[in-house]
């Protein structure tokens, strides 16, 4: 027994003094990454990836997108130590990821419904706005809680919808507390022990002085706060007795309503049709208290979240079920990320490059020789990730090259195109702007409106649409610049090979791919662009190009 005690400890000692030593500052946390991953692997871990492997995944993860052909090419010829750490730094700092990230939150926060008041291109812009500098999560959720519409912040009120306060209490209980409450409406949670009904009256709390208002001066709608009641009763559909509760976050103290005198409860005078404004703003307290650095809750779900995002699971997983019941996968990690991500300010930029840089990230997605798979826990191997569907839409677009003709495509207002028609086929007309050909590729690969996107759901219809849609197979057809040109442009299979792959996969061929392809060819000669079409076909259907690995 203390002969094994001991060997654990020494391969425990080993691991931990092989974990790299990076100094304090933007590599503290990505030491402690790898070293609390390495010394609770229980087995091998993958080599680091390839530079093609890592180049095409991290483009994906920041920019939504697979890299171009030339920019593989230029990034695998580079011999420089730092590469990596530069293409990560110069990712964070572009559009592309402003881009791409506010499209990531918005379905996470929105769930792909379009709520509220606020039109859906001021609530992208007022994203991406915030992610083109130096985003704070802290101060983004404050804003996004806080907001009655009034002032620059405008846009961010558009996650609140339409101000339905059992909505504002579940979503908030879900995304920023991880906490799946909807049960805990009606009684203490059946099988977590620790979520009471108390917690989600206690939220609601917060939230129910609000309400939506229309000024009679501008016409437009605000979510105002109005006087309320100072506690909330509840009741279990279990019990005959009914309790109370004022403004309460899970696990921390009930807030007081100050008691005012009457004539005195309002900061100011009803105007413009708009109600009197309390002294005493629930709401915006709930804003302050939620992301305050003592509520260690808000930082140890959104590390949770931005880790999961990046690495295909949460230390905490499934991202909703955060309580005793269902531990970390390494706990110490992650209250250590929480901690330092509250100390930072909660920067968004610096967590993210943090984990981007450590060896956990930019491990293999295939452990060495022939071993079984393994824990995905563990993160001994990178785990692959389903593309989003506008990863999916641009990746497709960009290997096809199709990207530029298709994004610049503009909606006809005098023409409206039959959808339900096109996925019947009764509607046999291409969809002739990006916008319209965008909603193909997330009504088939995306949840619908009010379901999360937080799981892969593969599907039949996915997989026959890939194969079969009648304009993903219109951009196999040889025209302009596009790829299929290209590549018949060419004279032998080794060149058409090495364009192909690096276009299409972001790596080179292998020896024996290479002479598939020329085999293919051969017996093709007759119809040789359509075998070329078909060979691009065979790559987008592969799982190689489905999923960021």
């Amino acid at each position: 027994m203390f002969l094994g005690m001991r060997t654990t400890s020494l391969l425990a000692l080993t691991l931990f003094l092989a974990a790299p030593r990076l100094p304090a500052g933007d590599g503290q946390l990505t030491g402690i990454i790898d070293s609390h991953i390495a010394r609770r692997s229980g087995g091998s871990l993958s080599p680091v990836s390839d530079d093609a492997e890592f180049f095409r995944r991290i483009h994906l993860d920041l920019a939504g997108i697979i890299p171009t052909a030339g920019e593989t090419r230029k990034f695998l010829a580079n011999a420089s130590p730092g590469k990596r750490t530069a293409l990560a730094d110069r990712l964070l700092a572009s559009k592309d990821f402003s881009v791409h990230w506010a499209d990531l939150l918005s379905v996470e926060l929105l769930k792909r419904q379009n709520l509220g008041k606020v039109p859906p291109q001021e609530w992208q812009a007022y994203l991406r706005g915030s992610l083109e500098k130096s985003p704070h999560w802290n101060q983004m959720v404050h804003a996004m809680i806080s907001a009655s519409g009034s002032g620059s912040e405008r846009a961010a009120m558009k996650f609140l919808g339409t101000g339905s306060h059992h909505q504002m209490t579940r979503d908030i209980a879900l995304l920023f507390l991880g906490m799946d409450l909807e049960c805990a409406r009606c009684h203490d949670h059946p099988s977590v022990k620790t979520w009471e009904q108390a917690d989600y009256w206690g939220l609601y709390a917060y939230l129910s002085w609000t309400k939506p208002a229309t000024s009679s001066k501008d016409k437009k709608e605000y979510l105002v706060e109005v006087l309320g009641k100072k506690e909330i009763e509840y009741q279990s559909v279990f019990e005959s007795v009914s309790d109370a509760t004022g403004p309460q976050l899970p696990g921390l103290p009930e807030k007081k309503v100050p008691e005012l005198a009457k004539g005195e409860e309002f900061s100011s005078p009803a105007a413009d049709g708009l109600p009197p404004v309390p002294k005493f703003l629930p709401r915006k307290e709930l804003a302050g208290d939620l992301t305050s650095p003592k509520n260690r809750a808000f930082a140890r779900n959104s590390v949770n979240r931005f880790w999961a995002r990046l690495m295909g699971r949460g230390l905490i997983h499934p991202l909703d079920q955060i309580h005793p019941g269902n531990p970390p996968s390494h706990p110490q990690l992650l209250d250590k990320m929480a901690e330092l991500f509250s100390s930072r300010g909660y920067d968004l930029k610096w967590l993210l490059r943090s984990i981007l840089l450590s060896k956990a990230y930019q491990r293999s997605s295939r452990l060495p020789g022939n071993k079984a798979p393994v824990d995905p826990q563990s993160y001994r191997a990178a785990l692959p990730k389903a593309l989003t569907p506008e990863q999916l839409l641009h990746s497709v677009l960009r290997a096809t090259g199709n990207l530029e003709k298709t994004r610049a495509l503009k909606s006809d207002p005098a023409k409206k195109f039959d959808r339900k028609g096109y996925f019947t086929g009764t509607h046999q007309d291409l969809p002739e702007s990006y916008e319209e050909i965008r909603a193909i590729f997330i009504q088939t690969f995306g949840q619908p409106p009010g379901e999360p996107e937080t799981e892969f759901t593969p599907g039949l219809n996915q997989s026959l649409f890939l194969m079969n849609d009648r304009l993903l197979l219109s951009w196999l057809q040889p025209a302009g610049n596009n790829l299929i040109k290209r590549l018949g442009d060419l004279k032998t299979a080794t060149e058409i090979s090495k364009v192909l792959y690096l276009e299409v996969l972001s790596r080179s061929p292998s020896e024996i791919e290479t002479a598939e392809l020329d085999d293919y060819l051969k017996k093709n000669s007759a119809r040789r662009s359509a075998a070329l079409g078909e060979l691009v076909w065979a790559l987008i259907n592969s799982t190689e190009f489905r999923l960021n690995h």
